[in-house]
């Protein structure tokens, strides 16, 4: 059986997929990888079936070894890699022999780097899905060195040998999102406004510093679903923007929610990058 076994976790490395849909009614989120775009683009690359599972590699400095010959790629955010020392290019796949090491670098645009790895990696799944779920715990635990993780049964490599791929911005990023349920609850009912990555953010939530919203009611609302994107309005005024492992009900307001592809971009914001909103209608 092929595996990679892991040598330095980084900061924080987890196994992640498209998530697991359909149970927030039992309070259980769908999570996933948070870069949905990242993701799919190296699952399709080295060949996997929809779902297949990933690594989502948080600011870098992993290395894994393989067991076996095997297939992979990294998307995402940009990041130096090597194979025993060799440079291996961002977005083309490429191959590692039994016993050579995979190692990232720090990420130098972006935030979170994805290996995809022909196969899937072959852990339990939980409820349907191989996810981490940061904020309830369901799913694998975060990567530790000495992990030993099974990769699944590889398809025959597509025909597609590189992507043309650019990497995440590194200055002011614009974010689209729709307008409401809960705009009135601004004073003046607009997006407007610029503003920086706070340093706590993390997968359930983005928090955001500097400017801040003025509140037109002083009351709270009994709590409601929300879904990735969400942008909650705190009595502070400093919006936070939920990300993947969001809980499924919250009680601040929502005045906007992300699109997808900015839900993408806003997954490999920095800290201390800054951001601001553009109304969309669609």
């Amino acid at each position: 059986m092929a595996e990679l076994v892991v040598v330095a976790p980084g900061p924080l490395t987890l196994v992640q997929d498209a998530g697991r849909p359909g149970y927030a009614a039992m309070g259980v989120g769908r999570s996933g990888a948070f870069d949905t775009g990242a993701y799919e683009l190296g699952r399709r690359l080295v060949g996997n079936a929809v779902g297949a599972a990933a690594l989502e590699v948080l600011l870098g400095g992993l290395t894994v070894r393989a067991t076996a010959a095997t297939r992979a790629v990294i998307t995402g955010g940009l990041v130096q890699a090597t194979v025993d020392g060799r440079p291996v290019g961002y977005g083309e796949p490429f191959y590692l022999l039994p016993g050579e090491q995979l190692r990232l670098g720090h990420c130098t645009r972006g935030i979170r780097a994805y290996v995809s790895v022909a196969g899937g990696l072959d852990v339990p799944p939980v409820l349907g899905s191989r996810a981490t779920d940061t904020l309830s715990g369901i799913g694998p635990r975060p990567l530790a060195a000495g992990d030993v993780i099974p990769l699944g049964e590889a398809a025959p490599p597509p025909r597609a040998d590189v992507a043309p791929l650019t990497p995440p911005a590194d200055g002011l990023v614009t974010l689209d999102a729709l307008p409401g349920p809960r705009t009135d609850w601004l004073v003046i009912p607009n997006l407007d406004g610029d503003w920086t990555v706070a340093p706590d953010s993390n997968r359930v939530g983005i928090r955001l510093a500097g400017h801040q919203w003025s509140r037109a009611k002083n009351s709270e609302i009994p709590s409601e679903g929300v879904v990735r994107g969400s942008i909650q309005l705190p009595p502070d005024g400093r919006p936070v923007i939920f990300g993947p492992d969001h809980p499924t009900t919250g009680g601040y307001p929502v005045v906007g929610v992300l699109t997808d592809a900015s839900c993408d971009r806003l997954a490999q914001l920095r800290p201390g990058q800054r951001l601001r909103f553009r109304t969309v209608t669609k």
